[in-house]
């Protein structure tokens, strides 16, 4: 019932929006643009087919046509392209037409005496010598004008050729400029795809961070200022004969504040400041990031001096033919050679400094890593209790706090967070006080965000059984049990059966800060952990599959203590660790079947004493177990200063701060604290799955 959650975004000590250039203000007013003319035209011309600008003429049958012609109310006939007759009429009088009145009324299009009243469409091709037969039988009176004419539609012609050319050009120089627009960083057409598409941030987009606004990272700080120094002054280092470093890789965990460094940088040395990222180089069209490489230096050399700083560069600096069963990217190959090129290419003293950042330094290209190229790696770590004090101070500077929250308490109650993490609580922790109607943001709101965005959203209203909820209640008192009787284990701060996230259950923990990890404090951890399980067995005879976390957990320390830190007697003082990242192609673990098989039974053996351990330190304390969980059973939630009234006193660390939590309100969302995980990560959360 234990998980560990590592929420680690990309923001440190500052938020994102304050390093953003301020761009000048220009004049905003549209532009003309010249694909107004081709929707006018487009426009014309199907106002001219919906609305026609005279009255069309109607069609007749063939009844209808011999009697207007024998009654002799036809003036002129006319045959066109032997495929329709136009028929004129006389003007009649005002009202005594109803086919004049409908004219009068229908939208643009006014009858015009001079053109036809009427058509009729030829049936067939004999049919004008009929026609003209009938009108020969007529009186001379009544005859109207008979004559034969060839049309040719000139417009339509036009039209026809002319505007599925225009379409076809239209739709080539849409799509050649949306790929331009896409490929070449604004260049506005296909032939500059080749083009660098990083973003200058020059004297007229100046870069306002500076490391002022950088919290925390004092050691980054203290390293990266040289670098700096040596772009306001490099006569001082060149007159004695220095060379100024080529480049410098920021290398940490997500979330640490390396892009925010890198751009305080280029605040601080006021020089231009070229930003990309990595897959930024990499396109479907083969050699564009080679050639967008040399682009960006080409443009770096203009304006030196300068930084170029490459955000993740580990999407184009990743080691080459590292996978040879199915083959190397060709494309980001070659995007990697010219960097390397151009790196170890341009002069000495040219002032160009590259900056990189990266949280996947161990696959890196180890060209990229050689002296001459990135000459120096800037660690920049997680922050501890002083830097996280500091990121604080700078995140609730926009938030509406109450005048006695403690700043430094609540850096105490977040080991191993990030400076986005810290971002993220402060953020959730106004939106809490948001919801609940509150004026300011107050501690108990910093609280429960901590709470929140380790263990999930609380769900108070999931459906269980009372066996179910009874075993979850001795699983969670059991960790709490074991845990405050063993010295070196992670002091206990509150334990809830209130469903959380996937977890059924959780306890909180708050782990010491420390650099290195005895093989006693590991130990009783691992014992710790597998008190629910011990719990569950003890007072039901049974196991449940709760503990799948916790297992977890248990068995990857088990193996790191053994086969990477060298903690087992019988495997003695080996680590199979690989730190470097670098290892070649190998199909075979580093060690022999036999040592497989001993760590197997070392990890094991060491597994089942801790479970042994924790049952007998339960069985021996059953009575503060049992009301231990029967207190959690009747308030779900339950904090360090209950489990003092039933065990005493802590033989180990005692939880600062939070032993008493304040519990007017609601006990469920009180004190939010986190325990260590056993073999790396300082930040962890028991919680029951």
């Amino acid at each position: 019932m234990s998980d560990n959650l590592n929420n680690n975004t990309n923001n440190p000590g500052k938020p994102e929006n304050s390093g953003k250039a301020n761009k000048p203000q220009g004049n905003n007013k549209s532009k003309f643009n010249g694909y107004w003319i081709y929707i006018a035209i487009a426009v014309f011309f199907i106002a001219i087919n919906i609305f026609p600008f005279s009255e069309p003429p109607k069609e007749l049958d063939w009844n209808q046509f011999s009697t207007m012609i024998t009654e002799g109310k036809a003036t002129k006939l006319i045959v066109v392209n032997k495929d329709k007759v136009e028929v004129f009429v006389k003007a009649e009088p005002e009202g005594e037409s109803s086919v004049t009145e409908k004219t009068k009324k229908r939208g643009l299009g006014q009858f015009t005496p001079e053109g036809p009243r009427y058509v009729f469409n030829i049936q067939y091709p004999d049919q004008p010598k009929e026609i003209n037969t009938l009108i020969t039988s007529l009186p001379i009176e009544k005859r109207p004008e008979f004559k034969t004419e060839t049309r040719s539609d000139y417009l339509g012609v036009i039209l026809s050729w002319v505007v599925p050319i225009i379409l076809l050009i239209a739709v080539w120089m849409f799509i050649f400029r949306r790929m331009g627009a896409g490929g070449g960083g604004g260049a506005g057409n296909i032939f500059n795809v080749g083009k660098s598409k990083a973003q200058i941030f020059d004297k007229d987009t100046q870069v306002k961070v500076d490391f002022k606004d950088v919290a925390g990272l004092e050691e980054a700080k203290m390293e990266i200022k040289e670098i700096v120094d040596f772009l306001k002054n490099p006569k001082k280092y060149t007159d004695l004969g220095g060379k100024i470093p080529k480049g410098a890789l920021l290398v940490g965990p997500p979330g640490t504040g390396k892009t925010l460094l890198a751009k305080a940088v280029a605040g601080e040395a006021h020089v231009p400041f070229f930003s990309i990222s990595g897959s930024d180089f990499v396109e479907m069209f083969v050699g564009v990031g080679a050639s967008r490489v040399r682009d960006l230096f080409k443009q770096a050399k203009e304006k030196s001096p300068c930084i170029v700083f490459i955000d993740e560069i580990d999407a184009v600096g990743r080691a080459r033919g590292r996978n040879p069963n199915f083959g190397a990217n060709d494309e980001r190959e070659n995007t990697l050679n010219q960097l390397l090129t151009e790196m170890d290419g341009f002069g000495t003293n040219s002032g160009v400094i590259i900056l990189a950042a990266t949280n996947r330094a161990d696959i890196l290209d180890r060209a990229l890593l050689r002296a001459g190229r990135f000459d120096r790696q800037i660690h920049v770590e997680l922050p501890d209790l002083n830097e996280r004090n500091e990121i604080f101070a700078v995140h609730v500077k926009p938030l509406k706090i109450e005048k006695a929250l403690d700043i430094e308490f609540l850096a105490r109650q977040t080991p191993g967070f990030s400076g986005a993490d810290i971002a993220n609580v402060c953020n959730e922790a106004a939106l809490i006080a948001a919801r609940r109607g509150k004026k300011s943001v107050q501690k108990q709101d910093f609280l429960d965000a901590i709470d929140r965005i380790i263990g999930g959203l609380e769900k108070k209203n999931k459906i269980m059984s009372v066996g179910e909820k009874e075993t979850i209640a001795y699983h969670e008192a059991g960790h709490a049990t074991v845990s405050w009787l063993l010295e070196y284990a992670n002091p206990l701060v509150k334990v809830t059966i209130i469903p959380r996230g996937r977890s059924l259950g959780a306890a909180w923990y708050l782990p010491e800060e420390r650099s290195i990890t005895t093989t006693e404090q590991m130990l009783d951890e691992m014992c710790a952990t597998m008190g629910g399980r011990a719990s569950e067995e003890i007072n039901f005879s049974k196991i449940s599959t709760g503990a799948l976390n916790d297992l977890e957990r248990v068995t990857k320390t088990a193996y790191a203590m053994i086969s990477y830190y060298g903690m087992s007697p019988k495997v003695g003082n080996l680590s199979f660790y690989d730190s470097s990242g670098q290892t070649d192609f190998t199909f075979s673990k580093p060690y022999s079947d036999k040592t497989a098989e001993l760590i197997d039974q070392e990890a094991k053996a060491m597994v089942e004493q801790q479970y042994e351990r924790a049952k007998k330190i339960l069985s021996d304390n059953k009575a503060g177990l049992t009301q231990l969980a029967t207190i959690l059973l009747e308030k779900e939630v339950i904090f360090s200063d209950d489990v003092e009234k039933i065990f005493g006193p802590r033989k180990g660390r005692q939880p600062e701060e939070m032993k008493k939590p304040s519990r007017k309100k609601k006990p469920v969302e009180e004190a939010v604290v986190i325990e260590e995980t056993p073999v790396k990560k300082p930040r962890a959360k028991k919680k029951s799955a």
